[in-house]
């Protein structure tokens, strides 16, 4: 069987046939996982393989996948700040963490476990899921070093990605580009599924904060913070948040949730006939054509193929501006941090990050590495500033001034600062930016660009589903090879099944993606 561009579906009637074992479809991911992660192009997507992966598959072997075990025999890759009770390391990438390993599973890995699913390791990502430097290349952690992007791989004289391969969940969504595991699980804060989704090429679902438990990830922000399947279809997501939505006592965010029986159930190849869609893109307004005016010309020509074909399956497009775009993220809401990141073109100049982030970020990782964290001397945030301070060379290739700024907050948010900007960032993205659109217009969904839309959506806690659209090339001047594109449907609160069904009806009929180049079967 050829497991690398084989969807869950596919994998799922040959474990239920007979025609392959869960040892057998291990040993092929961990095959691909040497001959194209650690060695040939080297794309550096797996961070550690779980060393029990055969054992587990070996118990499973004759388990046909059914209700009660869903995922029985597939191996499956998660991003490694998601906390697993067994000899892997969950360590962000952080080299502060090397040794850090969990005291119990965070609820994503313990629901993946019950369904039958094999831990296969854990993924690279942007160190700390991105929030440690301003500046830091997609993909690269002190620990696990750079992911590359699986079709345009190539480096600069410093070894940073010219096109990078998305972040913070890099690795996550290159594995599941290049075939290294069935699926993958990342997560974001703001963009780093929808990101990594794009410039991969696969499917991903930010759901909205509370359907799935964030207990035991590290975190940023528990505001925004949620985990996410990414999968080469969107039947493979639907059929993950299955399994992964669920009400869990350890995250209070997950009581109010609201969720179908079984998302496959509203997958429909019609099920664009009669949406409304929202296309917030007005070209006779471009000072507030903030999502599709500062695409490159490739990129416009994939977005209004995709239009088109929206369109064609019956769908009604709305070509609007949403007024409030301007002020997401704007005065009130940001934290301004001199960048010394030496490799950054903005190096020694002031830039924002969001005051959410900031001020959240010291609280949340505190009482994770007191809750959850054993086997390493990093108790605080504090002592893994020290350590890093302690270790420039290796540790802070790129600095950590956003880490100093989160450390320098009191850590218990308490600051009026910290309050005002959550209510801002809710005034502009939810109550006039989202909801306002969405209701004016009486919009089912928002069409945006890649993850050009992940702040306006994540600030509320809001859902999207993205699937491959098409492909582009060159970045900042430079020509490259071919790379993805993705469209993004966004919605509001728990709309993910509508989400779900959109984005199916769309893949459904133009079938985007397709497999990088130089990783083919072995």
């Amino acid at each position: 069987m050829k497991v690398e561009n084989a969807s869950l579906e596919d994998l799922l009637e040959a474990l239920i046939s007979g025609g392959i074992t869960a040892t057998g479809l291990t040993k092929a991911y961990l095959a691909r996982i040497k001959a194209y992660d650690q060695g040939g192009p080297t794309i550096n997507s797996v961070r550690e393989v779980n060393p029990d992966a055969l054992a587990i598959a070996a118990k499973l072997d004759g388990v046909k996948p059914d209700k009660r075990r869903p995922l029985a025999g597939l191996p499956i890759l998660i991003k490694d700040n998601i906390a697993s009770s067994d000899r892997q390391h969950t360590t962000a990438g952080s080299l502060a963490l090397a040794d850090a390993y969990a005291k119990k599973d965070a609820t994503v890995t313990a629901r993946l476990r019950k369904a039958g699913a094999v831990i296969l390791g854990k993924a690279n990502l942007t160190e700390f899921a991105n929030i440690l430097a301003v500046g830091m290349p997609a993909g690269y952690s002190s620990l696990g070093g750079q992911v590359k992007n699986a079709f345009a791989p190539e480096q600069d004289e410093n070894g940073i990605p010219i096109v990078h391969p998305g972040g913070s969940s890099a690795g996550s969504g290159v594995a599941v580009a290049i075939g290294a595991a069935a699926a993958t699980i990342g997560t974001e804060t703001s963009g780093s599924l929808l990101s990594p989704a794009t410039q991969s090429g696969v499917v991903t679902v930010k759901p909205t904060v509370g359907l799935i438990s964030r207990a035991g990830i590290l975190p940023i922000s528990y505001s925004q913070d949620t985990a996410g399947p990414m999968t080469r279809t969107v039947r493979d997501s639907a059929l993950l948040l299955n399994v992964l939505a669920a009400v869990d006592p350890l995250d209070k965010a997950t009581a109010r949730q609201k969720r179908p029986d079984d998302y496959l159930d509203h997958l429909d190849k019609d099920g664009l006939k009669g949406a409304r869609i929202g296309v917030p893109s007005d070209p006779s307004d471009p000072g507030n054509d903030v999502y599709y005016g500062p695409l490159s010309e490739r990129a416009k020509k994939v977005m209004e193929q995709a239009i088109q074909a929206l369109q064609d399956l019956g769908a009604i497009i709305v070509r609007a501006n949403i007024p409030a775009s301007g002020w997401v993220g704007g005065p009130g809401t940001e934290y301004p941090i001199l960048n010394n990141n030496r490799f950054s073109p903005t190096k020694h100049q002031v830039q924002r990050v969001p005051i959410v982030f900031v001020y959240e970020l010291k609280y949340g990782l505190d009482a994770y590495l007191k809750k959850w964290a054993k086997g390493t001397a990093m108790k605080t945030m504090a002592d893994i500033v020290a350590f890093n301070e302690a270790h420039p060379e290796k540790a802070l290739r790129f600095g950590q001034d956003t880490f100093l700024a989160a450390h320098g907050t009191r850590g218990d948010l308490s600051e009026l600062e910290y309050k005002a900007a959550r209510r801002m960032d809710l005034k502009h993205a939810k109550t006039l930016g989202m909801d306002a659109y969405m209701d004016r217009h009486k919009l089912d969904a928002v069409l945006f660009p890649a993850n050009a839309g992940a702040g306006i959506a994540a600030k509320p806690g809001y859902p999207s589903v993205q699937v491959p659209a098409g492909f582009i090339s060159g970045i900042g001047g430079k020509e490259t090879r071919d790379y993805p594109l993705g469209a993004t449907f966004a919605g509001r609160a728990w709309s993910e099944a509508k989400l779900l069904r959109l984005a199916y009806a769309f893949e459904q009929a133009t079938h985007a993606r397709r497999m990088p180049p130089g990783v083919p079967a072995l």
